[in-house]
């Protein structure tokens, strides 16, 4: 049995994030792996990465600690966070997504959910699979678990397309950055099958980030975008992070479109598609969403920050979408997970 770690400094509220190699290496993914695959119980997990540097050899290492515990790996390869869990909703199969998402490029991170997409976090979970990952402790097992290699890039694809009827799509002209993250992977696949004319910038999957961050919170990182998207004659830009499941907006005019508005614009555009339906939005969007969604015939429903909360209530109440301010939006339909290429679309149409 390996030492004990302590791991307080890289497992957070709602996922694990670190330093490569000076907090998280392949000994502590191969132990993360394990004691998911303990905590779980279950004979599978899915498993995808970003296109960080150090992402192929800490995934190897995931799928080395759940293969021992006998669990087989579905291995999705380089995926979206959003693309793992759309497969876990699918599939109904617990997931691992290997990303530190917007975080500087010496950084990697490992996000979980179970099957159906179900969140985890700190409260429902996280603290467990950490106590087993630094004691080291699941029992072992006769006979490894195996990896099978999937591709459902093409299933995801046609997922996000349900959100929309692409017929009504206006023939726009989009620009979207998707600054050397998995948004190169996901974006053009779906947008290739939309009446739209994309130009894409930094497409190039990239785990040193040469252009800019992959956060685009930050407005510096949003300056690229806004001189493409005058200079192309686009309609509307997006800006992905790095594991592409947020979204930010920018208006023909290169001007900022607040979380709160698109929170707002996509609650009104769902509640086109199911009137009277509830919307969950959090305490920090402005009182523009909740008069938008009662002047489009439907409930909303205020709550804290943070997905396990938005995605709880969602589950209690059956609100048929969600929005953060941050640029984190939520749906029903997609296992209420977050998805920033839905919420994409969805304001297209």
């Amino acid at each position: 049995m390996s030492p004990q770690k302590d791991l307080s400094r890289i497992f957070k509220a709602y996922d694990v994030r670190g330093v490569v190699p000076d907090e998280l290496d392949a000994d502590v993914a191969r132990r993360v792996g394990a004691a998911f695959a303990g905590w779980t119980g279950a004979s599978k997990v899915l498993l995808g990465r970003d296109c960080r540097l150090s992402s192929p050899e800490l995934a190897g290492a995931i799928a080395d600690g759940i293969t021992s515990r006998g669990a087989d790996v579905i291995d999705l390869g380089l995926a979206s966070t959003d693309l793992v869990y759309f497969a876990a909703g699918s599939l109904d199969l617990p997931g691992v997504m290997l990303t530190a998402s917007h975080n500087p490029k010496q950084y990697n991170g490992i996000k979980f959910c179970l099957a159906g997409a179900k969140p985890v976090g700190e409260d429902t979970g996280l603290a467990g699979i950490r106590a087993i990952a630094e004691r080291e402790d699941v029992r072992p097992v006769a006979s490894r678990g195996e990896v099978e290699r999937r591709d459902l890039l093409d299933a995801y694809v046609d997922h996000v397309l349900t959100f929309v009827n692409v017929d009504r799509v206006r023939p726009l002209t989009v620009v979207a950055d998707t600054a050397n993250g998995m948004g190169g992977l996901v974006v053009p696949a779906v947008f290739e099958r939309l009446p739209v004319t994309l130009h894409l910038l930094f497409p190039e999957l990239d785990g040193t980030f040469p252009n800019h961050p992959a956060d685009p919170i930050d407005p510096k990182n949003q300056e690229d975008l806004r001189a493409a998207v005058p200079a192309r004659g686009g309609d509307v830009g997006f800006a992905f992070d790095g594991d592409a499941d947020r979204v930010f907006l920018i208006d023909e005019r290169a001007q900022d479109v607040s979380g709160s508005l698109v929170t707002a614009l996509v609650a009104k555009a769902m509640l086109r598609r199911e009137p009277g339906a509830r919307i969950v939005h959090n305490l920090i969007c402005s009182w523009t969403v909740p008069e938008v969604i009662r002047e489009s015939g439907g409930e909303p429903i205020r709550t804290r920050v943070g997905h396990s909360f938005i995605k709880q209530v969602m589950a209690d109440t059956g609100a048929i979408f969600g929005g953060e301010h941050s640029g984190h939006y939520y749906f029903r339909d997609n296992y209420r997970a977050d998805s920033g290429l839905i919420a994409a679309v969805v304001c297209l149409g």
